[in-house]
Order: structure tokens, then C-alpha cells, then sequence
């Protein structure tokens, strides 16, 4: 655990009691705090009870004027569509509001820190679509070559809740758009931004506050080294927001599909093979076709991103190379299930959005695909392009027959749950075809995450073995 230092003796409400406001109200406890705890759930208040913490309102009584600081859980809003009504009163009070990703880098660093002979350092990863992978996959590379990681945030354990960092350990954080856009320090040593695509447009007020929200994370504490994906204007503007000119080494531009001849560090994805260029001239290459933990375009470009990482901290391309061959990937995130008379079953049920869907589409030449849920705000345009593979698709979710009119003239099937669609997919694949879970929605019309999704497809693989 990181005590969270700052606030000894002062009173501090930790608002929404899931994994991550829970470990920091035991890292504030750690260091200190006064924690008073409060979630609109009556269940959540109780475990906090359980953990010998108090449960007060903060809108009755004198809470709010005894608080030193609200920190408040990522799923909660602070700002669009409308702030909580807590998170209201406070900004009313003049009382600042912060999460556990800010008290994590206005905390770490205390106590026996200026012992090390090599400091650890953090990464800290953003971006729309392949976070989770890009996280996960320098976590593995560090470990293959015997680095000390911890990997956290959006990923694993709560940035709060790792142990205090060994000498010369790397931290590793996926940090989502709800969690850079409120917190008060933001520091990591190296900051990736992987690419940008429509996502939590009503949490962010658009667009532009979506891209604001990631932007943080290099904005307000300047990180040592940037890895940037500058295929989308946002990763472009914010490469050269950064740069102090075209042969700046202290950001590093992924680019897909093109190799890049500018005089700076700048690494490309072309054709499933992985190039690193430095002053316009290619110092390493590392072919990507046939790693199974990484399939198709959009891997490569997680792949780059993590290779960029683990290249500014030191290691070889050699060894890079040797990890990413050992690399398994993550569950829901192309993850091939089985493979039943010749055909595949791949579950990326984290492909909640049409740039997610559209990238697992790609990654396969003819695809029985299973699709639909909670449609997401800009429609479904960003698909066509990549539904070229597509053989059929066997729609899900309440509103299926509606989302199936929007596939235009792609052969569909209403299946409407789960367990019909992988039986109907299953029984009309041939051998050589893939049967891949991408809904380009989000699961809560049906299941209460991807993750339950995502079980409930390999669940019903495995009914076919």
C-alpha cells in the first residue's frame, strides 16, 4: 500500500466505496487521515462499516465544512452530464476534489525513496482502444527481461493498493479518461497516448473535453519521454504540443501503416512487421505476423507503443522481440477461446465501441461475428470499412432487431442472446472461418461488464467441444 501523505490529522470523505475508493480510504488511513466514507449504496456503506471506517452524509450536518479534501471514485461524475450532487456541494464549500490516481503521485516518492540507488520510475498509459493490452504487455516485457513491475489503475490493482516500489521497479498504470481528468498531480516519467476514437462523450461534454481529459496526463506534470500514436489529429497536435522540434528524441511517434522519414525517433506498423527509425534511418525491425498473443493491425500498434515504452527505459530490441513471443494477451481482448473443427472462436468483448470492433474485424479474414448490446453515441459508420470479412453477423441485445437494420446490407441474424448466437454461428462456420465476439457496444443491456459478457461467449464455446 502507498500512505497517502498530505492530510495527517485532517478529515477527508472518500465518495464511492468499489475497489478503488475502498484502498484509498485505507491508504489515507495509512497516512493518517481522518477518513469519513460515503457511497448512495447501501451495501458499499456497510462493507466500509466492516472495515472500521465511518459513514457519514455529507450533506447533513457540518461534514462538508470539516473536510480537508474529497476524493472521489472514476465512475462517478464530476462535471458532465452533471456533477454528483456531493461533488456539487463541494465546489460550493471550496473544498478540493481529487481521486486516487492524484493522491497516488502526490504520495509516492515519501520515506526511504532518496535510498535507491536507481529510482523507480512510472508509466503511465491513455488513450481510447488497446490501453489494457499496451499495460500488460510492457508489464510482461519488463518481467521477461527481469525488471521489477507492478502493473495498476484501470488494470489489476488500484494505483493505492501496490506495495511501495522495490530500487529500480517500474509501475506500470492504465489510466482511463476518468481518471486523468480530475486528478490533482499527474507525474509518470513516461506517458503513452495510444490513438483516439468517440468514447464517453456524455461524461466528457464531447469530443473535445474527451481528448482534454487525456491530454492531462502530459499537460500538467510533463513526462520525461512520450510515446504517442499520431494517426488520429489529437495524437498528431499532441506530438507537437510536446516536441521542441522534428528531431526531439523526447517523444516518440507510433505511426500504422507508413514508415516515417522524419529526423526524429519514430517507430511504424506496416504490414505486420514493427520498424524503429531514428534520424530518418530503420535501426530495428521485429516481424509481428505471427505472434500469437497479438493479432492484427491494432495489436501492432499496441505492440509499438509498449515496444516504444521498454526501448526509452533500455532494453534491447532482442529482448523486446523474445517477450512479445511469450506474450498471451488478456482475456476479452482477441482472445482466441478454441478452435472446433477448423474454425476459430475469439472473444473481444472489450471491443465496446465501433474503432475497437473495427480493428478486431480486421485482424481476420472471414468472420462470423457476433455484435450488438448498448449502442454508443456516433452510430455504427466506423465499421464498413473493416466489414468487408465479415461472412454474417448474428446480433445480440435487447434492442438486436433494431441494431441489425443498421448493418444496411451485410447478411444478419437476430439472435438476441448469447447462447444463440454462438449455436447459429457455430453451426454455419466452415473451416478456415473465425467466430469472433466484438459487439461495438457496451454490455448493460444484457451483462453488468464485458467481462461477464465475455464469460458467457466462452461459456457457450465450450457447450460445442
Amino acid at each position: 500500500m502507498i500512505p497517502v501523505v498530505g492530510f495527517e490529522g485532517q478529515s477527508v470523505l472518500v465518495l464511492g466505496l468499489g475497489r478503488s475508493g475502498l484502498a484509498a480510504a485505507l491508504a489515507l488511513r495509512e497516512g493518517g487521515a481522518d477518513v469519513i466514507c460515503w457511497d448512495d449504496g447501501e451495501a458499499a456503506r456497510s462493507r466500509a462499516v466492516e472495515a472500521g471506517f465511518v459513514v457519514e452524509d455529507p450533506l447533513r450536518g457540518d461534514v462538508m465544512a470539516r473536510l480537508a479534501c474529497v476524493v472521489t471514485s472514476p465512475g462517478i461524475a464530476h462535471l458532465y452530464p452533471a456533477p454528483h450532487r456531493v461533488l456539487a456541494a463541494a465546489y460550493a464549500a471550496g473544498v478540493p476534489v481529487d481521486n486516487d490516481v492524484g493522491l497516488f503521485f502526490r504520495s509516492l516518492g515519501q520515506g526511504d525513496w532518496a535510498l535507491h540507488d536507481t529510482p523507480p520510475r512510472v508509466v503511465a498509459v491513455t488513450g481510447s482502444n488497446g490501453k489494457s493490452t499496451t499495460s500488460a504487455l510492457i508489464a510482461h516485457i519488463l518481467e521477461e527481461a527481469g525488471v521489477p513491475v507492478q502493473l495498476a489503475g484501470n488494470i489489476g490493482r488500484g494505483v493505492l493498493d501496490i506495495e511501495p516500489p522495490v530500487d529500480g521497479e517500474v509501475v506500470v498504470l492504465e489510466l482511463s479518461s476518468y481518471q486523468t481528468d480530475l486528478a490533482r498531480a499527474l507525474t509518470p516519467d513516461i506517458a503513452v497516448f495510444t490513438n483516439l476514437s468517440p468514447d464517453h462523450l456524455n461524461r466528457h461534454g464531447g469530443m473535445g473535453g474527451y481528448f482534454a481529459a487525456k491530454r492531462r496526463l502530459f499537460a500538467e506534470g510533463g513526462p520525461e519521454r512520450a510515446v504517442i500514436g499520431v494517426d488520429e489529429p489529437e495524437g498528431a497536435y499532441l506530438a507537437g504540443q510536446l516536441a521542441e522540434g522534428a528531431a526531439d528524441n523526447r517523444v516518440i511517434r507510433v505511426r500504422a501503416g507508413k514508415v516515417g522519414d522524419a529526423p526524429g525517433w519514430e517507430l511504424s506498423t506496416r504490414k505486420g512487421w514493427l520498424s524503429e527509425m531514428r534520424k530518418g534511418r530503420q535501426v530495428a525491425s521485429i516481424d509481428l505476423r505471427d505472434v500469437p498473443g497479438l493479432p492484427g493491425a491494432h495489436n501492432h500498434q499496441n505492440a509499438a507503443c509498449a515496444y516504444g515504452v521498454c526501448r526509452a527505459l533500455g532494453l534491447a530490441p532482442r529482448v523486446i522481440e523474445a517477450a512479445f513471443g511469450t506474450f498471451e494477451g488478456l482475456p476479452h481482448r482477441s482472445q482466441r477461446v478454441a478452435e472446433i473443427g477448423g474454425v476459430a472462436f475469439v472473444n473481444d468483448s472489450k471491443a465496446t465501441n465501433v474503432d475497437a470492433a473495427a480493428k478486431a474485424l480486421g485482424a481476420f479474414k472471414r468472420i462470423r461475428w457476433i455484435c450488438g448490446g448498448l449502442e454508443k453515441e456516433g452510430g455504427l459508420d466506423g465499421l464498413w470499412e473493416a466489414a468487408g470479412t465479415v461472412v454474417k453477423a448474428y446480433v445480440i441485445g435487447r434492442e438486436a432487431e433494431a441494431f441489425a437494420m443498421k448493418l444496411g446490407d451485410l447478411q444478419s441474424e437476430v439472435c438476441g442472446d448469447m447462447a444463440t448466437a454462438v449455436a447459429r454461428a457455430a453451426a454455419e462456420a466452415e473451416p478456415g472461418e473465425t467466430v469472433l465476439l466484438a459487439p461495438a457496444a457496451a454490455s448493460f443491456d444484457q451483462y453488468d461488464s464485458f467481462e461477464t459478457r465475455g464469460a458467457d461467449f466462452i461459456a457457450q464455446v465450450d457447450k460445442l467441444r
